[in-house]
């Protein structure tokens, strides 16, 4: 105990340490990562059930929210995922999943709320995300959280281009 009554693992005695924790959850997308099998299914399912949540709590085409809401978890999971493998030593782990859900939500921007399409989309993205087609696997190869999360904004982004020509050229009816 420290002279005002607090041990050193408290988040006042130790901020970096908080910073840290802080990390792992997002990083970890709040323990989606630890499931298994396919920790990215996970995080990807989730995100699209966070999608279909998003479009029952602001009924119309809150596209351009999710959009800006994909572009902030994409900047602020290259430093959080760069910390978490960092800490854990490892250069891309398994667990880190915010990648997922930031790439399916991009893939995810301007479409429809219609189960065909949500299915659509993860089968897309969870395809393009894992045989990683070029130029995807050169950009995995990028150092730390630039890495670990611009191949699936590539993923994201080859889905979201599918899934647009479908939306424009044979939409469902």
């Amino acid at each position: 105990m420290t002279s005002a009554g607090t041990s050193p693992s408290d988040p006042e005695e130790n901020p970096q340490r908080l910073a840290r924790w802080f990390c792992r959850v997002l990083a970890t997308w709040f323990g989606t990562g630890f499931l298994k099998p396919g920790p990215g299914t996970w995080a990807s399912a989730s995100a699209i059930l966070l999608w279909w949540l998003a479009f029952w709590l602001h009924p119309g085409k809150p596209w351009t929210s999710f959009a800006v809401t994909a572009l902030v978890l994409t900047m602020g999971g290259i430093p959080i995922s760069g910390i978490t493998a960092r800490e854990t030593r490892q250069r891309d782990p398994n667990f880190i999943v915010i990648d997922e859900v930031a790439g399916q939500w991009i893939a995810l921007i301007a479409v429809p709320l219609r189960w065909q399409y949500a299915l659509a989309s993860f089968i897309l993205f969870r395809g393009f995300d894992i045989f990683k087609p070029p130029p995807l696997r050169l950009l995995e190869k990028l150092p730390g959280g630039w890495g670990i999360m611009l191949d699936d904004v590539g993923a994201g982004l080859y889905a979201l281009a599918l899934m647009q020509l479908w939306i424009h050229l044979a939409p469902l009816r």
